[in-house]
C-alpha cells in the first residue's frame, strides 16, 4: 500500500507532463498563422473524427442488446439532424434505449 502511493504520484505527474506538452508544443513551434487550406481543414475536422471514433463503439456496446443501442443511436441522429438541442437529443436517446430494453426484456 505504501509503495503504491509514490507510483500513483509518479503516474499522475507523467500524465500531467504529457498533457502539458501536447498542448504547449504547437504554441511554441507554430508562431505564424497557418495558411494551408489542407492543414486548416484537417485541424478543423480532427476533433470531430476522434470524438466519433471514441464514442461510436461505446454507443453500440453500452447496453445489454445491440438493438436497443441502435434504436437510441437512430433517434439521436434523427433529432440532431433536425437541429434539436443537446439535452433533447441525449434525453430522447436515453428514453428510447430504456423503452427498447424493456420491450426486449418482455420478448
Amino acid at each position: 500500500m505504501t509503495q503504491s502511493i509514490p507510483m500513483l504520484i509518479l503516474y499522475t505527474l507523467v500524465m500531467a507532463g504529457v498533457t502539458y506538452l501536447i498542448r504547449m508544443v504547437p504554441l511554441v513551434l507554430i508562431r505564424h498563422p497557418i495558411k494551408s487550406r489542407f492543414i486548416k481543414s484537417f485541424l478543423y475536422y480532427v476533433p470531430y473524427a476522434v470524438l466519433g471514433a471514441m464514442t461510436f463503439p461505446a454507443i453500440l456496446y453500452s447496453t445489454s442488446h445491440i438493438a436497443s443501442a441502435a434504436a437510441g443511436l437512430l433517434v439521436s441522429v434523427v433529432l440532431a439532424f433536425f437541429g434539436r438541442g443537446l439535452l433533447t437529443v441525449a434525453v430522447s436517446a436515453c428514453v428510447t434505449v430504456y423503452v427498447a430494453e424493456w420491450i426486449l426484456l418482455l420478448l
